[in-house]
């Protein structure tokens, strides 16, 4: 139990960047067309969120020395999660996930018939996710706003806000306070 003086670690996970953690953290980040993966396993403390950016991870790079350069790429992500939960011992079955984000946030005249980013993203995250034996137990994907997550890793609790889709963000750059609603997302 932590007392009241003593604060929880906070790490902002930016967008490329998977951070695992061994001890109650609180992992937070912004998405809009990018998907954000939490990952629990409660026997062992072990809590991840990763943040990748594209969908496919290049075949040229994918075995590169520098695994932290292909973080930002949703399938490599999540299998560079899944070997750090294998190593730790922990079983595809106790690992509870929860995704978030992949919106199309960017006005963008194109063709209607041409996936987004947003749209890639989170299909490849679910299609690799299924392959790697892992049970989704939450998400909130897809749409047209920014999603902030913030992942305490001591309990799995995810709490999300999301941008109110009816400002016009891209004009000011910014959020007010009262243009966002949170809530807590369970299983």
């Amino acid at each position: 139990m932590i007392e009241e003086d003593e604060a929880i670690p906070e790490i902002y996970v930016l967008p490329g960047e998977l951070h695992c953690v061994s001890q109650p953290t609180i992992l937070r980040t912004l998405l809009g067309s990018c998907v954000g993966i939490t990952f629990f396993a409660p026997r062992l403390n072990v809590g991840a969120l990763c943040h990748p950016m594209l969908p496919k991870c290049p075949p040229h790079t994918s075995g590169s020395g520098n695994p932290a350069a292909n973080y930002r790429y949703v399938d490599f992500a999540i299998r560079e999660v899944a070997r750090i939960l294998d190593t730790l011992g922990a079983k595809r079955s106790e690992v509870q996930v929860k995704i978030f984000g992949g919106g199309d946030v960017l006005s963008v005249a194109s063709d209607a018939s041409r996936p987004t980013v947003g749209n890639m993203n989170c299909d490849v995250a679910l299609r690799v996710l299924e392959e790697e034996r892992f049970m989704v137990v939450a998400s909130r994907l897809r749409g047209v706003s920014g999603v902030q997550i913030k992942f305490e890793t001591g309990s799995g609790d995810v709490w999300l806000r999301e941008l109110n889709s009816s400002r016009k963000l891209a004009q000011t750059g910014r959020a007010r306070a009262d243009d966002l609603t949170s809530r807590r997302i369970v299983q």
